[in-house]
């Protein structure tokens, strides 16, 4: 057996070292052969504002290029998990046209699929009512499917993990349901599911979006909370949510009721660290991202930008898929005779034309046009803008398909700003087509 996890002298509880004994741990290969993956798509985020006024928040553009979904997506295909499903409701035909058209290159000859699975009444009328009911809904899918286990993911969170490591330590210590933990500041727990584990690494407690977190036993500054993300042995997962769906007083969540249900009935319910399946670290810690703010998605953007970004890109070991279109390089062109278009500390994607502009701590998303002597400073500008000529854009986030008349301002006057769009606290400057009056009527 591998050495147990132990207690450190601050209290905390860690998995020690396994290098040594690696070859002992469960393959991996078999494990994610015998896995299916169901992805919940189809909340709305309402904490985006108007960025979910037409798409579901998974949908939401990121990165340049990307959109969130991507990142759950990816770290399925690059652990080996080729059987998924996503689950979709709010707003979905963005979301769907997206993984009809980037997803498609999974080979259904391996069995290998990527599936939408809309709320389709098949156990019941009415739409999907909560995330244990999203699984319910579907489960003669997945039962057809035969799997030994499902893996239950967010669609909604910035991040790249090895889902494989994840599932061997849930044969290896035979548990019957996984839960992938991070450490989060303790004034930041309130928005998610608070954890207390044993020594050992098993869950004893949990609390859902508590008022007063309880903190780390040895770091009063920090709290372990749960990703989202669970592996189940799926003859557990069918049990639990047959009477999950047969009990009146449920609001069929997850972390609200199937998990207390399963603590109670004195099910192995295991605490997996995300530092031990993280593929991408910032100074030894694991980058994970709840980007359900606009705030928070803003930040996660803009560190993009940096000389050394903490979320790595360029990665070809672990690469994140989306749906590429066939577009021209980026350009940079003269405005005039004495102005050039430029960029300092930018991310331009393909198809975009910078024309006699500035393009400053900002990202392009592709088919962005902005025009001379203009300035886009710190901003988000999403795919199919046209930004005009002497615009001043600072801090602010653009929607698809606005377009910002010549002599524009956004970012530079708070009040005049909040007399318009919606600002955040942190000063980020929401800008979409119906606030600038100009209607749309095509998929986001």
């Amino acid at each position: 057996m591998l050495e147990s996890p132990s207690v450190s002298d601050t209290g905390r509880f860690h998995v020690p070292d396994i290098s040594a004994a690696h070859h002992r741990r469960p393959a991996v290969a078999p494990l994610v052969r015998d896995t299916y993956a169901i992805v919940l798509a189809g909340g709305r985020g309402k904490r985006l504002h108007d960025l979910t006024a037409w798409r579901a928040k998974p949908a939401v553009p990121f990165g340049g290029k990307h959109r969130i979904i991507d990142f759950a997506l990816s770290n399925c295909v690059n652990s080996g998990i080729r059987r998924i499903g996503v689950a979709t409701q709010y707003k979905a035909h963005s979301l769907m046209q997206h993984l009809q058209r980037g997803w498609s290159f999974l080979d259904s000859h391996l069995h290998e699929f990527l599936e939408a699975l809309p709320a389709q009444q098949r156990n019941r009328e009415g739409w999907y009512d909560g995330t244990a009911d999203a699984l319910y809904q579907n489960i003669d899918i997945l039962r057809m499917e035969e799997p030994r286990f499902v893996l239950v993911l967010a669609g909604d969170h910035v991040y790249k993990m090895d889902y494989g490591v994840m599932l061997a330590e849930h044969v290896e210590h035979e548990a019957d349901v996984t839960i992938a933990t991070v450490e989060v500041p303790v004034e930041t727990a309130t928005a998610f599911g608070v954890l207390k584990v044993d020594e050992r690494g098993w869950l004893r407690g949990m609390k859902e979006k508590p008022a007063c977190p309880e903190s780390l036993p040895d770091d009063p500054t920090r709290a372990l909370v749960s990703m989202g993300i669970y592996v189940f042995n799926a003859a557990v997962l069918y049990g639990c949510l047959r009477e999950d769906a047969a009990c009146a007083g449920s609001t069929h969540d997850f972390a609200k009721d199937l998990l207390p249900a399963l603590l109670a009935a004195g099910r192995r319910v295991r605490a997996h660290r995300f530092g031990d399946s993280c593929v991408n670290r910032v100074n030894g810690h694991p980058y994970w991202r709840d980007v359900g703010t606009v705030d928070a998605y803003f930040e996660a953007n803009m560190d993009l930008t940096r000389v050394r970004p903490e979320l790595n890109m360029y990665d070809k070991s672990w690469p994140i898929r989306t749906n590429e279109e066939d577009l021209p390089p980026a350009k940079f062109v003269h405005g005039s005779p004495i102005d050039s278009g430029q960029t300092l500390d930018a991310l331009v994607s393909s198809g975009c034309i910078v024309s006699g502009a500035a393009v400053i701590r900002s990202l392009l998303f592709p088919k962005v046009t902005v025009d001379e002597g203009s300035i886009v400073e710190d901003s988000v500008v999403f795919p199919d803008v046209a930004v005009g000529r002497n615009v001043r854009l600072r801090r602010a986030i653009v929607d698809k398909y606005s377009m910002l008349p010549d002599g524009f301002t956004a970012g530079h006057d708070r009040a005049e700003d909040e007399a318009r769009f919606h600002v955040t606290s942190g000063g980020v400057v929401l800008i979409t087509p119906e606030s600038l009056g100009q209607p749309v009527h095509e998929p986001r």
